[in-house]
């Protein structure tokens, strides 16, 4: 073969070409053996020539420093089935348009053929990793008395092992605590809760604390070998499909408590979180929603969390209950809140609560985002036991009744608030907002907070805008400069005390301390303008995507 044949044909590769040159140059000096012709021809081969191609191609593409690749997401199927559900609606709904509903359609299509699954599957393996090599499960029978040993080994990689161990209480012995879902423990299957560590690459681990075997694990390169005694029963991993709302912050590494600090999950206050495992009384296993990491973090289970804040409270001395006059929940400490997604549905409308202290300016607000829309937003109309007015019309500014039956309906139950005011009763029905949904129209209520109590059920499902006040001194200086005139005093009209804005300022306090785990959005009314533009986008958000709700609004 000569060295213009070589250099001619575009598609080898130069090293591989330089090197059959140097070894036809040479063909001369070397003796002519089967080895030669076999190397030779190999160089030939066009086959070669294309995985080196493709070799080169993969390393100049990569950007990390390991010259590996790195999978931006480890679940692309998790990601192709939410992609589905975010389609679903475009189809369905009769007001988008021709195009939107037939881009929809497409991609629907496309998700769903076997060829596009089959890559995403495929993806998904090699992005967890699940073609590391792992030996089968070895039973070693040494003898009738003797116990069973199993020898498991996993490679080791940048990801954790995803298990936790601890001293078991009676024998002493270093055993599996628990495996944590999708980490590659796990995805080994052979490793499982309460088997107990007999070695770690052949370092014995009796006599040893769960921070020396955590050591040898950290000391180790490459693959890494437990021999295990297996447990009499094998745990249950199968994944949950719960979702929470968390109504607090956590930081793992801040808590003394959490049996292995590397294995736990972060996250604020609002996150929604996957609860994967609930087997562990105090120790749930878990991962953000939104988080492509298969592999689950401890958190504190819910009954732990509870106790937390109920110790936290009696170490201050607060008695919460007669703090607030009686109208906290003693039951309702706020944790966790079963959630899931609610899909917007044409003609069935969510009301619109808005929460706040007296003074703040909802009014104002549900009147202007009425005026937006009078075809669309409707507000409930208040009954009272006030004889009539000339001029009143029963059924517009008032529903007028008599005090027997509006006590009467009191009792039983079907007003979400009510209230005296110089001699008369005045409240809201549940059945008046109940029509107004009925009918397709946005119900706008503004309501005393304690009515949350009522209103937050499956067959209102309200919508609750917290309108919450800026700071003090931005409070007072916005409001005198806007001439605000106090709510506080309806016999005369005059602005705001320092006093008033005090009382704004505790009263916005109390309200998030008791229901702030209930806000769907929060909207800081320091400029009125701007807080309204927030409350549009919040009221279209609720038409057109689906969030998150108490699960039990959904079944």
């Amino acid at each position: 073969m000569s060295t213009a044949l070589v250099m001619d044909n575009r598609n080898w590769d130069p090293a591989l070409s330089r090197l059959l040159v140097t070894l036809e140059e040479s063909r001369d000096d070397l003796p002519c053996t089967e080895e030669f012709a076999f190397l030779s021809e190999l160089l030939q081969k066009q086959e070669l020539h294309s995985l080196v191609h493709i070799h080169n191609k993969v390393l100049a593409s990569t950007n990390t420093r390991d010259g590996r690749f790195n999978p931006v997401v480890d679940s692309s199927v998790q990601a192709a089935l939410e992609a589905l559900a975010d389609v679903l609606p475009l189809i369905e709904q009769p007001k988008k348009s021709w195009d939107s509903r037939q881009n929809g359609q497409e991609l629907l299509t496309l998700l769903q053929t076997p060829h596009i699954q089959g890559l995403l599957y495929a993806h998904d393996c090699i992005a967890q990793k699940d073609y590391y090599p792992v030996l089968p499960e070895v039973p070693i029978d040494i003898d009738e008395d003797e116990e069973t040993i199993k020898i498991v080994q996993l490679v080791k990689s940048n990801e954790p092992l995803g298990a936790t161990i601890k001293t078991d209480e009676e024998t002493g012995k270093i055993v599996i605590a628990r495996i944590m879902h999708g980490g590659a423990a796990d995805r080994s299957g052979l490793i499982h809760v309460g088997d107990e560590v007999v070695e770690v690459n052949n370092i014995c681990t009796e006599g040893k604390s769960p921070n020396d075997v955590l050591q040898i694990l950290q000391n180790s390169e490459g693959t890494i070998t437990f021999k295990l005694v297996p447990a009499d029963a094998k745990g249950n991993l199968r994944e949950s499909k719960v979702r929470v709302r968390a109504h607090f912050d956590y930081c793992a590494t801040s808590d003394p408590y959490i049996p292995c600090k590397e294995a736990g999950l972060d996250f604020e206050k609002g996150d929604i979180l996957h609860i994967v495992s609930q087997d562990d009384a105090y120790w749930w296993q878990a991962r953000k929603e939104y988080d492509r990491n298969m592999r689950a973090g401890l958190i504190p289970s819910r009954a732990l969390q509870e106790k937390r804040i109920v110790h936290e409270r009696s170490l201050k001395g607060l008695d919460v209950a007669n703090l607030e006059n009686d109208d906290f929940d003693r039951e309702e400490i706020a944790t966790y809140e079963e959630v899931a997604k609610l899909y917007p549905r044409p003609g069935l409308q969510r009301p619109v609560v808005l929460i706040g202290p007296p003074g703040i300016g909802r009014n104002e607000l549900k009147r202007r985002l009425m005026a937006l829309d009078p075809d669309k937003f409707k507000t409930t109309i208040p009954f009272t036991t006030r004889p009539i007015k000339h001029g009143e019309i029963n059924g517009k500014e008032y529903y007028f009744v008599s005090r027997e039956k509006m006590e009467e309906d009191i009792a039983a139950g079907k007003f979400l608030e009510h209230g005296e005011y110089k001699g008369n009763l005045y409240g809201t029905s549940a059945d008046s907002v109940k029509s107004i949904i009925n009918a397709g129209y946005v119900c706008i209520l503004n309501p005393h907070y304690q009515a949350l109590k009522m209103l937050r059920t499956p067959d209102i499902k309200p919508f609750v805008v917290y309108i919450k006040p800026p700071s003090f001194d931005i409070l007072k200086e916005t409001r005198h400069e806007a001439y605000a005139r106090s709510t506080f005093d309806e016999a005369n009209s005059r602005g705001f005390t320092d006093e008033e804005f005090e009382e704004i300022e505790r009263s916005a306090a109390r309200i998030e301390f008791l229901y702030g785990h209930w806000f769907d959005e929060v909207i800081e009314n320091a400029d009125l303008s701007i807080a309204f533009e927030h409350l549009v986008q919040a009221v279209q958000r609720l038409e057109t995507e689906p969030l998150w709700v108490p699960a039990s609004w959904v079944q």
